[in-house]
This record gives C-alpha cells, sequence and structure tokens, in this order.
C-alpha cells in the first residue's frame, strides 16, 4: 500500500510539474519555472523513495532533498515580491530630462 502512495504522490508531482513548466513556456516568468523545478525534484525523490530498499521517510537523504524543494519554492517567491530596479540608462535618462509640460515657452 506504502509503494502505491509512494507512486500515486511521484507521478501527481510531476504532473503539476509539466504544468508549471508549460505555463513558463508561455509566460517566460521565472516563479513557474522555480516552481517546476521543485515538483520535478520532489516526485523523482518521492520514486527513489519507493524505489529504495529504505522506504522510509525518516532518512535524512530524503528530508534533505524535500527541503530544498521548500527552499526553491520560497527563493521562487521571493524572487517575485522583490521590487525591480530601472536600467540604470532608464534612471539617468529620467533624472536629466525635464517633463515635456514643465519647458518654458518665451511667446
Amino acid at each position: 500500500m506504502n509503494q502505491m502512495l509512494l507512486g500515486a504522490i511521484a507521478i501527481s508531482s510531476l504532473i503539476i510539474g509539466l504544468f508549471f513548466l508549460h505555463s513558463w513556456k508561455i509566460t517566460r516568468d521565472r516563479f513557474f519555472l522555480f516552481f517546476a523545478l521543485s515538483f520535478f525534484i520532489e516526485g523523482v525523490n518521492r520514486i527513489i523513495l519507493g524505489l529504495s530498499h529504505y522506504s522510509e521517510e525518516t532518512e535524512p537523504f530524503f528530508y534533505l532533498v524535500r527541503f530544498l524543494s521548500f527552499v526553491i519554492i520560497l527563493i521562487a517567491i521571493l524572487d517575485k515580491n522583490r521590487k525591480p530596479t530601472p536600467p540604470p540608462d532608464t534612471e539617468s535618462a529620467l533624472s536629466t530630462s525635464a517633463p515635456p509640460h514643465a519647458k518654458a515657452t518665451n511667446e
């Protein structure tokens, strides 16, 4: 029964990873790429867990791999919520030029 549940979780994680990969291909947003990577890692982790002779999640290796996938999700969230910085050329051009309505006319 345990092997069947591990297989179901593994295939579910891989399918979810494919959905995130598809979303990344459409939007090219790194958020979806990080999530796809995380779910692929989790799916492979479950496959290895099911095929290993340990077959227990109490082994440190399996926890470290799961921790890695959660860290990737955390990085994706932090990366998505950081403030974008404008390119250096745009910033200097904006500070030196006056807006069009502020120009003085001599009429």
